[in-house]
């Protein structure tokens, strides 16, 4: 018996068939990249706008940044404005009360949000839900309803327990953000993700409940603790409302209580204050780029468990 041999077009049909027999559409092209991005892109320009602009008007005379219309690219771009911003201002100074600062609060914030996460994740004692759910009903308060009893609180401790700690002190600006709500819950979420039968083969071989934290815990949630870092130095470093409340002294500003170095009544410098701005944001974005690759990762395995 002789076969009969099919055409070409014949024998490839099936192939260009669904399992369920429909035939599949192919897109005439396909873009390299994702279609959302069509979407993200003119997103992310307008974000990045004003610090284009921040950027470029550091570069400007005085003229050129109160000039109108804008004009967006300077002809002689003047990059002595941050050294003159450097030189007006005590800005060496600024820099090393907000890096002090910003040490001391993420230093506290890690050592006490990992021991009071983890005793929210793991360690059984009375009153622990309810506990956790007042700790987590005050991320619900807005701080400008709770500065002006904070304002006392730190006052009291300043004249009763420590003075260093008192107003007008950069130990003040310290005080109030020791600890997070925010950083005990992040920490007690990502604990739950962390396979609980490590932590009892260490108990088992003697080792305390400190231990199992430092040892077996903590080295496990390296992308959470490296999320909550860069988080609590990006506020840190950048809070403005509570040191203009209890900062007074020049001595003991902090960055961005010193920009209003160049902002007067009636005549603000803006290359200078742009020039600061930039300076000042140049550590924040090292520390973002330094840690962005953790915060994916440590956001998707946060909160899986409740």
């Amino acid at each position: 018996m002789t076969t009969t041999e099919l055409p070409d077009a014949e024998m490839t049909e099936p192939q260009a068939q669904s399992p369920r027999g429909r035939r599949q559409f192919r897109p005439p092209f396909r873009l390299p990249f994702s279609a959302w991005h069509l979407v993200l892109v003119p997103i992310a320009f307008l974000l990045i706008v004003p610090l284009l602009w921040m950027l470029i008007t550091s570069l400007e005379t005085q003229g050129e940044a109160n000039h109108f219309p804008p004009i967006l690219f300077p002809e002689h771009p003047k990059f002595d404005n941050y050294s003159e911003a450097w030189a007006e201002a005590p800005f060496g100074h600024f820099f090393i009360n907000s890096a002090v600062v910003t040490l001391v609060v993420l230093i506290s914030n890690l050592i006490i949000c990992s021991l009071a996460g983890y005793a929210f994740a793991r360690i059984r004692f009375l009153g622990r839900g309810a506990l956790f759910v007042t700790l987590m009903a005050t991320l619900m308060v807005p701080f400008q309803v709770t500065m002006i009893p904070v304002f006392l609180i730190v006052k009291w401790f300043g004249e009763n327990v420590w003075a260093g700690l008192g107003i007008d002190h950069i130990g003040a600006l310290m005080l109030p953000n020791l600890a997070t709500a925010f950083g005990i819950f992040f920490l007690r979420q990502f604990f739950l993700t962390v396979p609980v039968e490590l932590e009892e083969a260490a108990r088992v071989d003697g080792t305390s409940r400190i231990g199992v934290l430092f040892k077996i815990v903590l080295p496990l949630s390296l992308p959470a603790l490296s999320t909550l870092a860069a988080l609590t130095v990006l506020t840190s470093w950048n809070d403005f409302l509570w040191p203009l409340i209890v900062i007074t002294s020049h001595d003991q500003m902090t960055i961005p209580l010193g920009l209003t170095y160049f902002q007067g009544a009636h005549f603000v410098k803006w290359p200078l204050l742009m020039a600061a701005n930039v300076m000042s944001l140049l550590p924040m974005l090292l520390v973002f780029i330094g840690a962005q690759k953790y915060f994916v990762q440590s956001v998707a395995s946060t909160g899986l468990k409740g």
